[in-house]
């Protein structure tokens, strides 16, 4: 998930969450940031497959903004722990959502 300037959440998917990001930010793609331009990738999951990311792009687009920041803060906290703590159950799959 991408957070615009004004605090709306952006959700898709890519290869390379950092690099669509920078896209976004350059106004290239998605016209979710003409109003307000993308500030920040503050959530990405890996996902086993492309179809198994569509999947999971279409749950996260369903869920109430609360619930999205509920899995940012996750994410964030996720982020803090020690090293050996990081390589998760998805550390061997693909990436998801920016």
């Amino acid at each position: 998930m991408v957070r615009a300037e004004n605090g709306h959440l952006y959700t898709g998917i890519s290869t390379d969450p950092q690099r669509r990001l920078l896209q976004h930010q350059r106004g290239l793609g998605a016209r979710f940031f003409n109003r307000s331009p993308a500030q920040a990738l503050v959530w990405q999951q890996r996902c086993a497959d492309h179809s198994d990311a569509l999947r999971q792009e279409r749950a996260i687009k369903a869920l109430t903004k609360k619930a999205k920041e509920r899995l940012i803060s996750q994410f964030n906290d996720a982020l803090s722990r020690p090293a050996n703590d990081c390589a998760g159950p998805h550390a061997a799959t693909k990436l998801t959502s920016t």
